[in-house]
């Protein structure tokens, strides 16, 4: 930025934050002062961002449909990718604002909650860095999931209202706004536009986020009759549309409005392509160069009512015959699959899809008795064509829907994509092994490194001699050129301690914790469930507990073990980890026999602010899921990126990390996908608690009165789990007793290796330099090459 734009800059800020407060600037706040730094920024973007809508206004574009967008802060970020994050944090130091205060008083943005929503923020911002035309439709939550906190170490759920304070990063399109109907109510739905950003090269993308509305506001003759409730609910059914992401569904109410959420982004945003279409082509009739315009990515089940949408919009609202909207739609939807687990591909209830929009449910009907005629005239018996039904036993399959219309189906690791063919979908494989296809999901370079770990950023550029490796992260291969220089592995040593430190004293600020940050940082942080097996873990911790109680002067690393990650509200088992998590991190770190060699940390309300302090500073990355179970993670790949070595299953993208990486530079443990299906039907957990002591005793802690669980049963429940058959079923679903001892084995090999600070700094400079190929940037050019055919500005 040259003196003249700088001058500008500080002008143009300054006269924001006095029009906005009519405010001297010494009596301006934060949040004042943040407000005006938005404005100022959204300024710098707006030109750049109409410049590009208007230029690809007639090329063919993909939309991304997702129901999460985790974004976390724009401030930073926005500045890191416009270059000028340096030149504004000095200018605003000479005028004596504290950049940190400002840039710490946003919030983040509650519109995701795990890997599914930060992968689908990762690839809006590589698809604008790649110059690629990507669309994001989805929707702006009020409250987002929820808050956490921990109180007597439960999870407490409290509402994010992250716009409470207003939002300066996206901008209300109100001559955009469309109509939904369900079967009993009819809400607006009201774009917010936010900018996506690309790295350094004038490309601003469209996030586009609906906003559910009621079309009266207030019912001034209900009012005025007393009935103050009554005035106000249709107002208030409208808002609860778009209030919580992933509203709890343990009712039906709850699956009812959740529906209502999905149906009601994919409407808007169908409606909203659909109409800037027959604007742009308006002698296209018959829409019959409708897919030569538009491609749909549905990113996993949650969007899929998209497709009947399309259908609807064009059969009811546009004139066009069922067979030739259903046509178009075969040429316009793919679809990502991001799990294995049979519970999360959504199947609803033939009723509720009926209360949400009766039409939608004929459509897809109608899609199904194609379906079924169609494979009849293939010779398929009516049993045959079971598992390919849409609807079937009373309730819809989502992911039949996604998989019969579409054009394309992807796995997002190499293992999970040969799952989906010879298990989850291989009676689709079968029958359509075209469209079936891998991409390996990535993290953006420019969140989980330039931003988040600045330090780490200029090493890499003064070694690489350019800092064009943050276009192209597989430049960081000629890293290795420096894996036997101890000069330059002491220097990675020294930045990892640096924000080991940084973490350090975020965690006493937030948590009241005081950690050794010269001890082995153990990071676990994810979504809590069963499958993630958190609870293995914490069981290793408690073994590692007994075992330097018995002996204090036991050879040990001093170790400082953090977790983090929201359990869903109705998950009780989840829950009860989180709650075990805290039990035994009160034990450990009161207890003065072994609180100087290990510490327990349960990092409270973790999210994507949080992770760009934790990543940077880890030194052992878990991942460690069941083998099979994990789609891909994208947590290990940030791990990664930032120097931590993976400890983990032969699961997800850990097969791709030890690939890229070697072995030998990580640790591997646990029985194969291979080894699990051979003994899935003999496996006896009671086998392994009955003749292992060390196994029976940390699994008997659960119940013994050692950790208290305030009389809620949740560790008897997580105890019984384990070695008791629940509901006809065996015991310890997710093998945690077979993995237990080769868990342990691979945490002893890490305390030892930890010691050879040389030959540690050597693995993680191996894992940094290969972990190019985990960027989003490439995922994202494969999405464009091969599924979308869009080609880059």
């Amino acid at each position: 930025m040259d003196e003249l734009r700088k001058n500008k800059f500080i002008e143009t800020y300054t006269e924001n934050l006095q029009r906005i407060t009519l405010k001297s600037f010494d009596d301006t706040s934060d949040k004042d002062r943040y407000d005006a730094l938005c404005d100022t920024i959204m300024g710098l973007i707006n030109q750049e961002w109409r410049d590009c809508k208007r230029k690809t206004r007639n090329q063919r574009k993909a939309y991304y449909f997702s129901a999460e967008f985790l974004i976390g802060r724009s401030l930073g970020n926005n500045l890191i990718n416009l270059g000028i994050y340096d030149e504004v944090k000095e200018l605003l130091d000479e005028v004596g604002i504290d950049f940190e205060a400002i840039e710490n008083y946003e919030d983040d943005a509650a519109l995701g909650n795990g890997g599914l929503g930060r992968l689908a923020a990762c690839f809006m911002d590589s698809a604008a860095t790649q110059g690629l035309n990507l669309v994001g439709y989805g929707v702006r939550y009020r409250e987002g999931i929820f808050k956490q906190k921990i109180e007597d170490g439960f999870q407490v759920e409290r509402g994010d209202s992250w716009i409470k304070n207003g939002d300066g990063w996206s901008i209300r399109v109100d001559s955009d706004a469309k109509i939904v109907r369900f079967r009993d109510q009819q809400v607006k739905a009201v774009p917010f536009d936010m900018p996506v950003v690309g790295f350094e090269n004038g490309v601003v993308n469209t996030l586009r986020l609906w906003q559910a509305e009621p079309f009266e506001e207030f019912d001034f003759g209900k009012f005025n009759n007393y009935e103050y409730d009554q005035a106000v609910s249709e107002k208030n059914r409208a808002e609860d549309i778009t209030r919580v992401l992933y509203p709890n569904d343990m009712q039906r109410a709850g699956k009812v409005l959740r529906l209502k959420q999905q149906y009601f982004f994919c409407s808007a945003s169908i409606q909203d392509m659909v109409e800037k279409y027959k604007k742009d082509y308006p002698e296209d009739l018959k829409f019959e160069n409708f897919s030569k315009y538009h491609v749909i990515q549905l990113n996993d089940t949650h969007p899929i009512m998209a497709i009947p949408e399309l259908i609807r919009v064009l059969v009811d609202e546009n004139g066009i015959f069922f067979d030739d909207a259903l046509a178009i739609a075969k040429e316009v939807f793919a679809f990502t699959n991001h799990t294995v687990l049979q519970e999360a591909l959504e199947r609803w209830d033939r009723d509720i899809v009926l209360e949400v929009s009766p039409r939608s449910l004929e459509i897809i009907e109608k899609i199904n008795q194609i379906l079924v005629e169609d494979f009849k005239q293939r010779g398929y018996s009516e049993e045959q064509i079971d598992p390919y039904r849409i609807e079937r036993f009373g309730q819809v399959h989502m992911a039949n829907l996604a998989i019969y219309v579409g054009f394309s189906v992807n796995g997002v690791a190499a293992l999970h994509t040969e799952i989906l063919k010879d298990d989850t979908f291989s009676h689709w494989y079968k029958v359509r092994p075209e469209i079936f296809n891998n991409k390996t999901n990535g993290i953006t370079p420019r969140r989980w490194l330039v931003y988040a770990n600045r330090e780490l950023t200029s090493f890499i550029t003064q070694k690489l001699g350019t800092d064009q490796w943050k276009y192209d992260l597989s430049l960081l291969k000629d890293l290795e050129k420096y894996l036997d220089d101890e000069k330059v592995l002491n220097e990675l040593l020294n930045i990892k301690q640096i924000k080991k430190e940084q973490l350090a004293k975020y965690i006493l600020e937030k948590e009241g914790i005081k950690v050794d940050p010269t001890s082995i940082f153990d990071i676990q942080v994810k979504r809590i469930h069963e499958y993630k097996r958190q609870h293995l873990n914490i069981l290793h911790i408690i073994y590692l507990y007994h075992k330097l109680k018995k002996n204090p002067d036991m050879d040990f690393t001093p170790t400082t073990f953090i977790f983090g990650g929201k359990a869903a509200p109705g998950y009780f088992r989840a829950k009860g980890m989180i709650k075990l998590a805290n039990e035994v991190a009160r034990v450990v770190n009161s207890d003065p026999d072994v609180n100087k060699k290990l510490k327990v940390v349960f990092v409270e309300n973790y999210r994507v602010t949080y992770g760009e302090k934790l990543f940077p500073a880890a030194d052992v990355s878990e991942q460690i899921s069941t083998a099979g179970k994990e789609a891909s993670g994208t947590g290990n790949m940030k791990f990664m990126l930032n120097g931590a070595l993976t400890l983990g299953t032969l699961d997800g993208a850990n097969i791709e990390i030890f690939d890229h990486a070697g072995e030998e530079n990580n640790y591997r443990f646990g029985a194969t996908v291979e080894e699990l299906n051979e003994i899935m039907d003999t496996y006896n957990p009671v086998e392994f608690y009955s003749k292992d002591s060390d196994i029976k005793d940390v699994v008997d802690s659960l119940v013994s009165g050692e950790f208290k669980d305030n009389n809620t049963y949740m560790f008897l429940d997580i105890y019984n789990e384990l070695i008791n058959p629940q509901n006809g079923q065996r015991g310890d679903s997710y093998f945690l007793l077979k993995d237990f001892k080769s868990y342990a084995k691979a945490h002893e090999k890490i305390n030892k290796e930890y010691r050879d600070r040389l030959e540690w700094s050597r693995k993680c400079l191996k894992n940094i330099a290969n972990a190019g190929f985990f960027s989003s940037d490439r995922t994202i050019l494969d999405y464009a090459n091969d599924i979308w055919k869009i080609d880059q500005e």
